[in-house]
């Protein structure tokens, strides 16, 4: 058929696509003025409530000593294949088991993983990553270097990259400060062998949460052969969430801020106001909080946010999600367990049945813990430790 013929029978097809884009978009920004609005007054009214912390975010000169507990694995820095960024993680465990592999949500880095790497460290490879513009890992700054297929490369990167562990170069070029002298000479004085004489794993267990969870849903389609197992906790897939936000307005609301980060610059600024008031209650509160989250835990999150550039990173996220609307429908094939909370303030029960109606039979197992909330592996971690227990044992065995 004459390529002229076909592109008069598409024409149709894209312009519709295109008003609905249009459409679309129009209703996003409407939304992130809406939420601007909101978000400016909460901001200010924690300023006036607070005016000695200013209207600035006050940045974090030193580390809170959590960052460096031993216990929880060594701090290594892996240079990605595809894009030549370099991913902070921490790393426990190796030879003892599979790749597990930990990808953190909003607000959040590598910490909000603590307990999980204490807790199967022995029978698995354990790596938490501060994934790109987050923590230590580097953050271009640009929007377009936050896409899905790029992020989707990095876990795939990390992944066949991680054959061994690469110690932190030697201190003149150490950007980690959180490190203590004694794990800056063990790493200078025990170097493994480069990264290129090291095969990386073939596949991995992948556990994931919040925008971590997003970008696992993503790579278990593109990439199923990476991925024998995923534990996913509080987040469906980006397709299943578009449809059954359609479908529920309410959705929409508890996910208000989505709206308000689709704008330039103005979320750092509200996110930061009164030293960072929003995060801290947003992590903090008595109802929609991690619960018994102590005071150096909290600076465990905001050390990095108050670095010069902290949240634009993390918020370039946000900002490319409406990109590819509207989503195909897709398949889920990869086995998953799935952990849901029953008060998860931002995302609704519902969606678990949502999830469950995209699955092949038998290869989803999905639990909602009554009582909990969205930040399950810091607020339910032993619930969250015997469900993947009993999930991953044929693997063990």
């Amino acid at each position: 058929m004459p390529e002229l013929v076909v592109t008069a029978l598409l024409a149709p097809s894209r312009l519709t696509l295109k008003l609905l884009r249009a459409f679309m978009w129009s209703l996003v920004f409407s939304a992130a003025l809406v939420a601007a609005a909101v978000y400016g007054c909460i901001a200010f009214t924690h300023v006036l409530c607070r005016p000695r912390r200013g209207c600035c975010g006050r940045p974090r000169s030193t580390p809170p000593a959590c960052l460096s507990d031993p216990t929880l694995g060594e701090h290594c820095f892996l240079t990605l294949k595809s894009s030549g960024l370099r991913l902070h993680y921490v790393s426990a465990g190796r030879g003892n088991g599979p790749l597990m592999l930990f990808l953190h949500g909003f607000p959040e880095n590598w910490f909000s993983w603590r307990y999980q790497l204490w807790e199967f460290q022995s029978r698995f490879h354990v790596v938490a990553v501060d994934l790109r513009g987050y923590g230590s890992s580097n953050a271009p700054q640009d929007v377009d270097c936050y896409t899905m297929d790029l992020l989707m490369m990095d876990i795939q990167d990390v992944i066949l990259g991680l054959g061994g562990d690469t110690p932190i170069p030697g201190l003149a070029s150490l950007t980690l400060p959180h490190l203590s002298l004694a794990s800056h000479l063990h790493l200078f004085l025990c170097p493994s062998p480069p990264p290129r004489h090291r095969p990386g794993y073939s596949k991995c267990i992948l556990v994931a949460h919040d925008w971590g969870a997003l970008l696992a849903w993503n790579f278990s389609i593109y990439y199923p052969s990476l991925v024998e197992r995923m534990v996913i906790v509080s987040a469906a897939p980006m397709s299943v969430y578009q449809d059954y936000s359609i479908r529920h307005i309410s959705q929409f609301f508890r996910s208000n801020y989505i709206f308000l980060f689709q704008l330039p610059w103005l979320p750092e600024k509200l996110l930061s106001m009164s030293d960072f008031q929003i995060l801290k209650t947003t992590l903090t509160h008595r109802k929609r909080g991690i619960p018994h989250l102590t005071p150096n835990e909290l600076e465990a999150f905001l050390y990095d946010f108050s670095q010069p550039g902290g949240l634009t990173g993390p918020l370039n996220y946000y900002r490319n999600l409406f990109r590819n609307f509207p989503l195909e429908p897709q398949e889920l094939a990869t086995p998953t367990l799935l952990l849901w909370g029953a008060k998860d303030t931002y995302f609704e029960q519902g969606l678990v049945g949502a999830i469950s109606s995209r699955f092949v039979p038998g290869r989803l197992e999905a639990h909602i813990l009554p009582g909990v909330g969205h930040w399950i592996p810091q607020s339910n971690p032993r619930e969250m430790h015997e469900y993947m227990w009993a999930f991953l044992q044929d693997l063990l065995d």
